[in-house]
């Protein structure tokens, strides 16, 4: 399967659409994302299941800054509208497989729940006065 480029103007359909999204966060002037590309490509033809998406940060400067992605390539993996891993630097292969089959195996209801615990213990904080 090839990979999908993502604009802001598709960013949320895509993500909202399809359960399991990776999305690497790249620019055409980065060696090290150069070399990622392959490793990349040829995993989104092994797995066809999930969507292999791609953020140019050049041409989309304000998706990046949305992200604050500092560092280029960034690999991005969201699952049920839920950001689950981020992290920049290009992985081998075998860290990328790693990866994806970390991510498959996550059960999304304890990752939504445990989403849920900490924006309410965030919402929670926000009425506390600091201490002095």
């Amino acid at each position: 399967m090839s990979t999908v480029e993502l604009t802001k103007e598709n960013f949320d359909q895509v993500v909202s659409d399809n359960a399991f999204v990776l999305i690497d966060f790249w620019a055409s002037w980065c060696g090290p994302c150069r070399q990622f590309a392959p490793v990349y490509d040829s995993a989104s033809e092994r797995h066809p299941d999930l969507v292999f998406a791609k953020v140019d940060t050049e041409a989309q400067q304000e998706l990046a800054a949305a992200f604050e992605i500092r560092s280029i390539p960034t690999l991005m993996i969201v699952r049920d509208n839920v950001a689950v891993f981020s992290q920049p630097g290009a992985l081998p292969e075998a860290a990328l497989e790693d990866v994806i089959g970390q991510a498959r195996k996550l059960d999304m209801d304890e990752v939504h729940k445990s989403v849920e615990e900490q924006k309410r213990a965030a919402e929670a904080g926000q009425g506390r006065p600091e201490p002095q």
